[in-house]
């Protein structure tokens, strides 16, 4: 009787674990969370990073597409010929693509998509992506040629940017609200200041997702994105909020954490158009009394990696040139004394809602003070800074991380909200554009890394790390952020 007992113990408990260990197995839906909430859901029409973080790939396509390593592959162009001039591109579009209403996806709508984001009046925020094209024809629905001004290397990277996603014309009037793409899941519903719900898309073309639905769920607060994850009310956290708090997930055998890189390029943004900030004295004199390492434990607990430039530190062609702006106090009263402001003076420092912006805002406002700038903080909502930064050009001073990949030819557009205007950049940035050789595009990025640095445009903090925690039994991922995206589409769950 007592083995018998024990026997049926173990069978019970050996059904229980097969139970459980089915029922992970046959999850299909996920929360994952995430700490800014986009204002909309065009990637095409504008810049917080946050749309992208939703629909790139999961909702919007392009032609081509970054996949996890940071490569650019095929997307909805099956492939592509280049002419020997290298001014045509002829892409060939993969068949039986539908967008989410059921209408069929082809060249036409490939060249309604481009023509409109090189428009005079569009308002894609990277414009300057689709600036060279002189003209896009409709060879047959599944072909489209792409001529060019002049030949650009990095012509099917810039296709792979969120920006240069493919809508279709019949879906632009709600494209903000109810975005309909092509990709492996479609929109379902957004509470705004709470969540949206994805569904996978049964028609899609390509290999579809695991899961069968998904919930993108907006924590602004560090403290109530730990107690989230730790109650296990969301399955994971993208772009974890507390770096602080990592150790303890890490111990904890119930979660995974991937810490990975980013393309993001924080950095003390300064408008070179408003006095003083137009002396490059000046902003050389921010640039020594900032402690990059200091903002890196006190914001960011150690995660992060000094810069000085706007360059990513594991792109081969990275110059460091942390040196041009040490830490050094005295230097920066010096230079501020030779600029004319031997006392200091007053400026605004805005910041938008992510922990390395506030946080590192209140550090960057105390080194200031300590050589006589007074930096009045304004804490902005994420749409507040869109309209008073990044659109109105109304700052002093700003921190944001820029997630966008090799993105250094924005200090070529003089409009851009920092309004560096550098006709010797601006310059560099057009041979880039026609050169292809690897070698002299290497050396042309790394004479743009040392210009921009040494005219100390903004300053140059860190590339931001990208922590994620989730369920450890969550697989498929992205542990690093090659571009701002959650892609869902090759995640699932394991038994």
């Amino acid at each position: 009787m007592f083995n018998k007992t024990i026997k049926g113990a173990l069978m019970g408990a050996s059904i229980l674990a097969s139970a459980a260990g089915a029922a992970w197995a046959e999850r299909s839906d996920l929360t994952i969370a995430m700490q800014l909430e986009p204002p909309h859901l065009d990637p095409t029409s504008a810049a917080a990073g946050a749309i992208d973080s939703v629909v790139y790939s999961n909702i919007f396509e392009g032609l081509t597409r970054f996949a996890s390593d940071g490569s650019v592959i095929p997307g909805l162009a099956s492939g592509w010929e280049i002419s020997e001039d290298g001014l045509t591109y002829t892409f060939t579009l993969h068949g039986d693509v539908s967008f989410h209403d059921g209408t069929a996806m082809d060249a036409e709508d490939v060249k309604f998509s481009l023509d409109r984001a090189r428009a005079d009046d569009s308002s894609n925020a990277q414009k300057a992506l689709f600036a060279g094209i002189t003209d896009v024809e409709v060879v047959d629905p599944l072909t489209v040629k792409v001529t060019l001004a002049e030949p650009n290397g990095a012509f099917l990277f810039n296709m792979a940017w969120g920006d240069a996603v493919i809508v279709a014309p019949e879906s632009i009037a709600d494209i903000k609200t109810k975005p309909v793409g092509t990709g492996a899941f479609k929109f379902v519903n957004w509470v705004q200041g709470d969540k949206i719900d994805i569904m996978r898309n049964e028609a899609y073309w390509g290999v579809k997702p695991a899961l069968e639905k998904a919930t993108f769920k907006f924590i602004s607060d560090p403290t109530a994105a730990f107690a989230a994850v730790m109650a296990e009310d969301i399955d994971a956290f993208a772009g974890f909020p507390a770096p602080e708090n990592l150790p303890q997930f890490e111990a904890d055998p119930r979660f995974q954490v991937l810490v990975g890189s980013t393309e993001g390029e924080t950095i003390l943004s300064t408008n070179n158009k408003m006095p003083p900030f137009d002396n490059v004295k000046v902003r050389e004199a921010v640039a020594h009394a900032i402690d990059r390492q200091a903002i890196i434990d006190g914001a960011m607990f150690g995660y992060g990696t000094p810069i000085g430039t706007h360059f990513a530190p594991h792109h081969p062609d990275y110059v460091d040139l942390t040196g041009l702006s040490t830490y050094d106090p005295e230097l920066s009263k010096k230079l501020l004394a030779e600029a004319g402001f031997p006392d200091g003076f007053k400026t605004t420092l805005k910041l938008p809602p992510p922990s390395y912006a506030r946080r590192g805002g209140e550090i960057i406002a105390a080194q200031l003070r300590a050589v006589g700038i007074e930096a009045e903080i304004s804490n902005l909502e994420w749409a507040q800074w869109l309209e008073q930064v990044f659109k109105g050009k109304d700052f002093g001073l700003s921190i944001v991380s820029h997630t966008e990949p090799m993105d250094i030819g924005i200090y070529a557009n003089p409009d851009y909200y920092f309004q560096y205007d550098n006709p010797e950049f601006q310059g560099l940035m057009g041979e880039l554009t026609s050169e292809s050789d690897p070698a002299a595009r290497s050396a042309l990025l790394k004479q743009a890394q040392e210009m921009i640095a040494e005219d100390y445009v903004n300053g140059y903090l860190f590339e931001l790390a990208y922590p994620t925690v989730a369920n450890a039994k969550i697989k498929g991922l992205w542990k690093d952020a090659p571009t701002q995206a959650v892609d869902l589409t090759g995640v699932s769950w394991s038994d």
